[in-house]
C-alpha cells in the first residue's frame, strides 16, 4: 500500500538523482551506510544528513535538511518512526520531490501529509532492494 511499484519506479527513475540520506553517518554498521553506497553505485548523488554532519562516501554532510544549499530530489529517511514525521515535513518545506521511509519506518499521518503536499512517497521499503529490480 505504501510502496506501490509505480511510485517506487517513479522515485527511482524519474524524480531526480540527488538523495538526502537522513541518518547517514560514518558508522559502517548502520543500514544507511550500505544503502547509500548502493545508491551511489546506481548513479545517485547522496547527501549525508546527520547531527554530526560527517563526510560519508566522499560527500559532505549537513546537520539538517534546511542547511543543504542546493535542491534535493528525494529524502531517504533512516530514523525511528517517532522521528520520521518531522523529517517528512522538513522535506516538504525544502521543496523535495519525494520522501522515502526505509524498512520499518512507518508514520501513516506523515505519509498522508506528504502526499497531500504533492510529493511522491514510499514507506517501509528499501531503495537498495528495489533499484536492482528495475532491470
Amino acid at each position: 500500500m505504501y510502496g506501490d511499484p509505480s511510485t517506487v519506479r517513479k522515485i527511482l527513475t524519474e524524480l531526480g538523482d540527488t538523495w538526502a540520506v537522513v541518518g547517514l553517518s560514518t558508522n559502517q554498521q548502520r543500514a544507511a551506510y550500505g544503502v547509500a553506497d548502493v545508491l551511489q553505485r546506481f548513479g545517485k548523488r547522496i547527501v549525508p544528513v546527520h547531527p554530526k554532519a560527517e563526510t560519508v562516501h566522499g560527500e559532505r554532510g549537513y546537520a539538517s535538511l534546511a542547511e543543504i544549499p542546493f535542491p534535493i530530489d528525494v529524502v531517504d529517511v533512516f530514523v525511528n518512526s517517532e522521528l520520521a514525521g518531522p523529517v517528512a515535513d522538513e522535506a516538504v518545506a525544502i521543496g523535495a520531490k519525494a520522501v522515502w521511509f526505509q524498512l520499518d519506518v512507518i508514520d501513516e499521518a506523515a505519509y498522508e501529509r506528504t502526499r497531500a503536499a504533492g510529493l511522491a512517497m514510499v514507506m517501509d521499503r528499501c531503495p537498495a532492494i528495489e533499484i536492482p529490480r528495475l532491470g
